[in-house]
């Protein structure tokens, strides 16, 4: 059995005050302690961070355990394992020798191991005439059972942090998506407010994070963002009574910027009718101005006028929702190369460079005239200069095209995510730019 004695290290490996401090720690276990020793290498891996070891220390230590025959470290079995190297290389899976003894140091100067070597260093073990083992020489495991109740104590530390760090991401992937989603719905419902200036914001917080980041800087991030929610909550809230007092009840429906639907202006273009043709031959073509659709999405009683007038106009384009020019533009840079003298000033300027871009990506007159057709003129354009943006990325522009007008039709595509991808991919850029 263990003699309890203070030993130094064989050769020229020096004493250290840690090594006897951990020696004088392992002298005052009671001999009534134990502990299960795959439980404490748990613990052990779980506090490896506060302990300073690496996994492959941990490897061997594992080895070490392995060697011990009682599950139960404890005084009364003696804590002294004394493999080889040769040995601990094979049960490390081939870990070199000079490895698994950069690491045995390592384990001893974390003050894990205890060093007991004999007086020609090798390690071995006598026995009586009974076969029980009289002194052994080798590893003494005795500091892992002294600090067993400081390792589960740290383990437990460790444990907590990260699933505080977790509870803390998951809360700012919360905020995150309710920033984006309220700025979303913001500019989607043509709601009046600093937006663009609040999602710069916002991708300005999220950006600022670094790749790895500490437990402060999350929270730091997470009040940033909380804050930043609470004042979209706030502009939204007074838009919304606002409306209230002015008994709008289509306010946060559709923004109607012209209330003749039978006008027509550069901003809001429409198809132009062949010359001598009919206004059912026109209907027939699928022109309908984008003001008689968004008058249409306000007071369905013109839509029933408009079928009584026009029985085969279509209302596809009704329920699909157009956006600001400048929104489309910031979203869709590329484009402006092909307006007139590279600027897009309206939307009869983004009109023509769409079909210039239509041709040159391949697109067949047909596959855009029913596009228009189902999602409106505006709209079709706006599409047109997306796939631009993202050409890269289709290898069918037509293809493409063709599936968001049927998507179009049934009511299950909407440009709004579309543009965002767009603005959030190109906000990094315009902000070095700037």
């Amino acid at each position: 059995m263990e003699t309890g004695s203070i030993t130094t290290p064989f050769g020229r490996r020096s004493m250290t005050l840690g090594m006897l401090a951990s020696q004088v720690m392992a002298g005052e276990i009671k001999p009534d302690q134990s502990v299960d020793k795959w439980k404490l290498f748990r613990a052990l891996c779980e506090a490896r961070p506060l302990l300073g070891i690496s996994d492959r220390a941990l490897a061997v230590l594992n080895a070490l355990l392995s060697f011990y025959p009682k599950n139960e470290l404890a005084q009364e079995n003696g804590l002294i394992v004394f493999p080889s190297n040769i040995q601990l290389s094979l049960r490390t899976h081939g870990m070199a020798e000079q490895t698994v003894r950069r690491h045995l140091a390592a384990l001893v100067e974390a003050g894990l191991l205890l060093r007991k070597d004999s007086p020609n260093g090798k390690r071995y073990v006598r026995r009586d005439r009974a076969g029980e083992v009289n002194e052994a020489f080798g590893f003494s495991l005795a500091p892992l059972l002294a600090r067993a109740e400081e390792i589960e104590q740290l383990a437990g530390e460790v444990m907590a942090e990260r699933l505080h760090v977790q509870r803390l991401r998951e809360r700012i992937t919360l905020c995150r998506r309710d920033i984006a989603k309220l700025i979303e719905a913001a500019i989607e419902e043509d709601v009046q407010g600093a937006w663009q200036g609040l999602y710069q914001e916002f991708r300005d917080l999220v950006e600022g994070l670094p790749r790895s980041p500490t437990t402060a800087q999350l929270e730091l991030l997470l009040d940033e963002l909380t804050g930043l929610r609470t004042e979209v909550l706030k502009q939204l809230e007074i838009r919304m009574k606002s409306a209230k007092r002015r008994g709008n009840a289509d306010y946060f429906e559709r923004h109607i910027q012209n209330s003749n639907p039978e006008s027509t202006s550069e901003l809001e273009p429409r198809f132009e009718t062949k010359q001598g043709a009919t206004p059912e031959q026109d209907n027939e073509r699928g022109a309908v101005t984008l003001e008689e659709g968004r008058a249409e999405i306000a007071h369905p009683s013109r839509q029933e006028e408009r079928q009584g007038r026009r029985p085969k106009a279509r209302d596809d384009a009704s329920g699909l929702k157009s956006f600001p020019l400048g929104l489309v533009l910031q979203a869709c840079p590329e484009i402006l190369a092909y307006g007139a003298n590279g600027e897009i000033r309206n939307w009869r300027d983004l009109m023509a460079a769409a079909v210039t871009v239509r041709s040159m990506l391949g697109v067949s007159p047909s596959a855009y005239e029913e596009a228009a057709n189902a999602m409106g003129p505006e709209n079709a354009a706006t599409v047109m200069a997306c796939i631009l943006e993202r050409g890269g990325h289709i290898n069918s522009a037509g293809g493409y095209l063709r599936d968001l007008t049927r998507r179009s039709e049934k009511g299950e595509f909407a440009i709004g995510p579309m543009l965002m991808a767009l603005l959030r991919a190109n906000a990094p850029a315009s902000r070095k730019a700037g």
